[in-house]
């Protein structure tokens, strides 16, 4: 029977029994010459790749312009916040792998749409440079149709439970406002993206002066 997932406890969790990633002490010197301690959360599963993580950003085209420009976000349930969040499909790289390789098997697993192209692959980005060492690329990538949207079937790994969401690009930020009104968590990543698409159209139109 399928339930709301919950968090049931938390606990310290010693970096001996931690898989995925581990504390690090830091010791380093600032500007003024001070000697300093910074701590951060190391990821353990980086290849040999050097990139953590890959986030997509799909780019959903009718060749029919049966519909306009769309791209797909998800929502799951992430643990450390303990609510659902709506992002980006997203992904580790395998070892061996090259981030854009990984941006096309992790969208099609996660949403089941083939992308056709990568259309850019970002330098690498840090996620979250004061608390972290993880890092990742964001990849764009074409995903064309033959005529109206479908709903290719997903690919889902054992205990992922993601469900997708296709969005007009121009509706994007607008659609990503009424998720916070139903007690969704948004993504930085998207978030960010979305307001830039909303500010570039707003420059466009006139609507703030340039």
């Amino acid at each position: 029977m399928s339930q709301l997932p919950k968090i049931l406890s938390t606990e310290d969790l010693s970096t001996s029994d931690a898989r995925w990633v581990s504390l690090k002490k830091i010791n380093w010197q600032d500007q003024e010459g001070k000697k300093r301690v910074w701590e951060a959360a190391d990821r353990r599963t980086r290849g040999g790749s050097g990139i953590d993580a890959v986030a997509i950003l799909a780019l959903i085209r009718s060749k029919t312009r049966a519909f306009p420009i769309s791209t797909v976000i998800i929502e799951q349930y992430r643990p450390p916040i303990g609510k659902f969040i709506v992002e980006l499909p997203a992904g580790l790289i395998d070892d061996g792998e090259t981030p854009e390789k990984a941006a096309i098997r992790e969208l099609q697993e996660e949403t089941g749409y083939e992308a056709d192209r990568v259309l850019n692959s970002s330098a690498i980005l840090a996620s979250d440079p004061g608390m972290s060492t993880a890092n990742m690329k964001l990849v764009v990538l074409d995903v064309p149709l033959d005529g109206d949207m479908v709903s290719p079937n997903q690919n889902l790994q054992d205990g992922e439970a993601i469900v997708r969401r296709t969005i007009e690009v121009k509706n994007l930020y607008h659609e990503l406002k009424e998720y916070e009104k139903k007690d969704y968590v948004i993504d930085a990543r998207l978030l960010h993206l979305a307001a830039g698409f909303d500010l570039a159209e707003r420059l466009r139109t006139g609507d703030i002066a340039s």
